[in-house]
């Protein structure tokens, strides 16, 4: 009898953990499916452009962080509404910085652009709809993000933003996506 309790409760305990794996590749299924929705919706958002920057995480209870920064409030609240009309969002924190209004940053930000973006080997990122360098201006600090197909080119991308004159500090965070 003895031998027989073991060998069901080793059985129990292995389709207790194969269903708990098997709820767990259901829910990051739910996860990934909920992430590419939200990730198409906020791409859909007609109002941001190359000085806004958004990001987003989705938790296991179907929890959608928002953040980032934008230069416009509609951007940080038309973007809750998108990631709030995904099926599968129960909740949306959102925690999107718009950035002050400021003629000062509004200057750098076009100075930024054709710097960045009218450098001969930069132009082909300005091509698209979403370009994949975003300028963000906060007082006169620069941070830019996004992607970039070669080291090269980030560098680049740091070196003419850091020629624009009136800029107090340039972080370059892009990533180098293929090499």
């Amino acid at each position: 009898m003895k031998g027989r309790t073991l060998v069901l409760l080793a059985g129990m305990i292995a389709s207790t953990v194969a269903f708990s794996a098997q709820n767990a590749m259901a829910a990051d299924r739910g996860t990934e499916r909920i992430e590419t929705k939200v990730r198409h919706e906020l791409n859909m958002l007609p109002y941001g452009n190359v000085f806004d920057y958004l990001t987003f995480t989705v938790d296991e209870n179907g929890t959608v962080s928002l953040m980032g920064e934008v230069t416009r409030p509609i951007v940080k609240s038309e973007a809750a509404k998108a990631a709030k009309s995904v099926e599968g969002v129960e909740r949306v924190d959102n925690q999107i910085k718009v950035l002050p209004v400021s003629f000062f940053d509004s200057q750098l930000r076009a100075r930024l652009y054709h710097s960045i973006y009218g450098y001969p080997t930069m132009q082909r990122y300005a091509e698209g709809v979403n370009a994949p360098i975003r300028i963000i201006v906060d007082n006169g600090h620069v941070t830019l993000l996004g992607v970039v197909d070669t080291q090269g080119d980030k560098i680049i991308a740091g070196m003419q933003a850091n020629s624009v004159p009136g800029i107090f500090s340039v972080d370059n965070q892009l990533k180098v996506v293929k090499g």
